[in-house]
């Protein structure tokens, strides 16, 4: 409820109602549209047009173009480490994550994937496609290639488990460890985008990184494009 004779400016008192709202998570991923909030508090849409870009300021939400206004959440660290995975920054933060796959397939590598496999050329891999969510949000879209015939039928590991880690250890693989990573940014194609609902102008995380096992066999490369308002590299000393 507004209370027009405050003093306070109605604008300002909307930015405090919503914001209180956002705090106690009683709004959460897209909000109401202009219409809906300047019906709800009221007041025109110019009112509640500077509410929102006050509410932005504060880095509260996002306004972005023909798409509306969305709440930003905490950003999630992604710690790279030696033995650590984007599953177990996850469980630090104790956040509920899971993986959805979208595509299985055997195909022939090109020669970067070879490369960063150390595999011969034209050799086969196994390819995962598949979404990584958290707190049903979809956040990354990521690309797995694991070398045949050593990871034959391993999809049916990967599909029953909620993560890589998980998956290759139900597959026999009781320690894997990074062995590089490159991290980039770059602008989304256009099915990238669409699957993290997201526009083609916001910039992607992009993290590439390559995995050996126990006796320092590659037995993964994988690329995850994560959207960059969710997901922040995070590194300490000890990683270097």
């Amino acid at each position: 409820m507004l209370d027009r004779h405050s003093g306070v400016a109605l604008w300002r008192q909307i930015e405090d109602s919503l914001a209180r709202d956002i705090g106690n998570k009683l709004l959460r991923d897209r909000m109401p549209n202009e219409t809906e909030l300047a019906t709800q508090f009221a007041v025109n849409r110019h009112t509640i047009r500077r509410a929102l870009q006050a509410l932005e300021a504060r880095g509260l939400v996002r306004i972005e173009q023909g798409r509306g206004t969305f709440v930003q959440e905490e950003m999630i660290d992604y710690q790279l480490g030696r033995r650590t995975r984007f599953s177990h920054s996850l469980q630090k933060q104790r956040l509920a994550g899971q993986s959805h796959v979208l595509n299985v397939k055997t195909e022939a590598a090109n020669p970067e994937i070879c490369q960063h496999l150390a595999i011969a050329t034209e050799s086969h891999v196994l390819h995962i496609e598949a979404l990584d969510i958290v707190d049903e949000r979809v956040v990354g879209v990521c690309h797995q290639y694991f070398p045949l015939p050593r990871f034959q039928g391993f999809e049916a590991f990967y599909t029953s488990q909620p993560n890589t880690n998980l998956a290759l250890k139900a597959f026999g693989i009781e320690q894997c460890q990074r062995k590089s990573s490159r991290i980039s940014a770059r602008l989304p194609e256009s099915g990238q985008a669409q699957l993290l609902s997201q526009t083609k102008f916001q910039p992607l995380l992009c993290v590439e990184s390559v995995y050996s096992d126990a006796d320092s066999q590659i037995i993964e490369y994988g690329i995850t494009h994560f959207t960059g308002d969710a997901v922040q590299i995070y590194l300490e000393a000890e990683t270097f």
